[in-house]
């Protein structure tokens, strides 16, 4: 299931590059804009007259794409996700540790005498 969702992002990927290219490349309203300066005439010329409507519906369909795509992750990763937790017990192994008591863990006491008490420092 990973694979398969690693490769639609690829695609997802690459046809958001195609839709933003798509847009760039159409024709402002105004004939001008970015439209005109990244290649709108050069589509004009590949296409013929009838550019804005080719260019259109590459754009509608690219959309389309797009939005299933993205719909289609979101379903996938949901599904990823509840099956990874709902399998939790077997994704990781299961590790066992050696159970030491709380009184071998500490230190050795000192024994200090209850009577005495701090001498002094002596000045010279």
């Amino acid at each position: 299931m990973s694979i398969l969702l690693g490769i639609s992002t690829f695609v997802l990927i690459l046809t958001s590059i195609f839709l933003i290219l798509l847009v760039l490349a159409q024709k402002a309203k105004s004939d001008g804009g970015m439209g005109a300066a990244m290649g709108g005439g050069m589509a004009e010329a590949t296409f013929g007259a009838d550019t804005g409507n080719v260019l259109s519906k590459a754009t509608i369909n690219a959309a389309i794409v797009f939005f299933v795509l993205s719909f289609a992750l979101y379903l996938g990763r949901i599904y990823e996700r509840k099956h990874a937790v709902a399998s939790d017990n077997a994704a990781l192994p299961a590790i066992s540790a050696p159970l030491v008591p709380a009184a071998s863990k500490t230190p050795a006491a000192v024994a200090v005498p209850a009577n005495t008490a701090p001498t002094p420092a002596k000045k010279p």
